[in-house]
């Protein structure tokens, strides 16, 4: 797909003279995160915060769930931001359960395995050079790498694979899990997992990305002939809407893609989506829910515009300097994540609390609907940390 047929970001002038955030501000909202990840040290150490909070708090769980990387990574992105060392030791007791549930398989037969094991065991081996990690990793590796359905050419994102109700469906979450994949291709020499990855995001690109630029948040592909099915959502307002997480997914994950595999359709892709929903944010560029609404008339949903953020400084960084949207994107981010440092952190609270108020997790089972999310507390301090340092992400 060519540059050429991006959305024009209709705000574009409007989003540029937004006022930057100076170090000074973003050094205050980081030290007002770190603050609460201490607050909650003494719960999530040997635990690991719920999936979304209940009244701001998250409950204490197993490691069970398939978000309970995001609590280890951002006390990885913790540690990197300050250099304090109980950041660290409770990461590395963390990797430890990490490497317990991959070896008894616990709870792994599903996609998420690069949300899991990205952010706690690849991030000890990047950050330490942990080897236990490392092999947790090349083991999550392993069992992301045996839901691919060769003939369909992707991942099966949840669902019996001996069961063919339940078979072909890919999502565009899994854009996040692929770097798992193209990270064992690198540390091992064994070039499968990265061909599993092409060919998933090849299919992502060409069957859940639509014309428009929106997304589907679920496609089916048949798995015994590789034929394209329908596309349908599972968090969205309808199957023809276009859920604001899966579009934040596609804006972060197509470029995360890139720094493994350098097609720069990937690039192209991911500023089309982008454009699409910058165009369709409310007026403090933090989005609903579902991008088909625009307005108050619908719940925020603070999360996916903490991933957006994200998404748009990786997409900013693989652009070239002269590339029309380039500054744009670099501005909402900055934009994004100001108003969410200054509108959307959760009050100080009991030992539980989260970082960021206003996130959906599941609307249409009216789960964690106005609550903290985990995910958007790890992509708000992941984008915390882009803007005030150089940083090799775990991804």
């Amino acid at each position: 797909m060519s540059a050429s047929l991006r959305e024009p970001i209709a705000r574009a002038p409007e989003i540029l003279r937004s006022p930057r955030l100076d170090r000074a501000r973003l050094d205050a909202i980081l030290a007002a995160v770190l603050a609460r990840i201490d607050d909650n040290l003494a719960v999530f150490t040997d635990a690991f915060p719920a999936p979304s909070s209940e009244g701001g708090v998250y409950p204490a769980i197993d490691n069970i769930e398939w978000t309970n990387g995001f609590w280890t990574g951002m006390l990885w992105l913790a540690f990197e931001a300050s250099g304090e060392a109980r950041y660290r030791a409770a990461a590395e007791r963390q990797v430890r359960s990490f490497k317990h549930r991959i070896d008894h398989r616990i709870n792994v037969d599903h996609h998420d395995l690069g949300f899991l094991y990205s952010l706690s065991c690849v991030a000890a081996w990047k950050v330490t050079g942990d080897a236990c990690a490392r092999d947790a990793a090349i083991q999550a590796a392993d069992a992301l790498l045996d839901r691919f359905l060769p003939t369909a050419g992707i991942i099966q994102a949840w669902g019996d694979l001996s069961n063919p109700a339940e078979a072909g469906r890919m999502i565009i979450d899994c854009n996040l899990n692929l770097p798992l994949l193209y990270w064992a291709a690198e540390v091992t020499g064994d070039r499968e997992y990265a061909k599993a990855a092409n060919r998933h995001i090849d299919q992502a690109a060409r069957h859940i990305v639509r014309p428009d630029a929106s997304t589907f948040h679920t496609f089916f592909m048949d798995p015994a002939t590789g034929a394209p099915l329908r596309g349908t959502t599972h968090q969205g307002f309808s199957d023809s809407s276009c859920w604001a997480r899966g579009q934040a997914w596609g804006v972060s994950g197509f470029p995360l893609v890139h720094r493994y595999n350098a097609d720069p359709a990937l690039i192209d892709t991911a500023a089309r989506l982008a454009n699409y929903f910058l165009n369709r944010l409310p007026d403090d560029l933090i989005c609903c829910w579902d991008l088909v609404f625009t307005d108050d008339s619908q719940p925020r949903d603070s999360s996916a515009a903490a991933i957006a953020a994200c998404g748009l400084l990786e997409l900013a960084r693989a652009l070239p300097l002269g590339d029309p949207d380039r500054a744009t994107y670099e501005a909402a981010a900055l934009a994004m994540v100001e108003t969410l440092g200054q509108h959307y952190l959760l009050p100080e609270g009991p030992p539980g609390t989260g970082v960021l108020a206003h996130a959906v997790y599941h609307m249409p089972k009216g789960v964690g609907v106005d609550e903290a999310c985990l995910w958007g507390d790890y992509f708000f301090l992941e984008a915390l940390v882009r803007l005030t340092r150089v940083w090799e992400p775990y991804w």
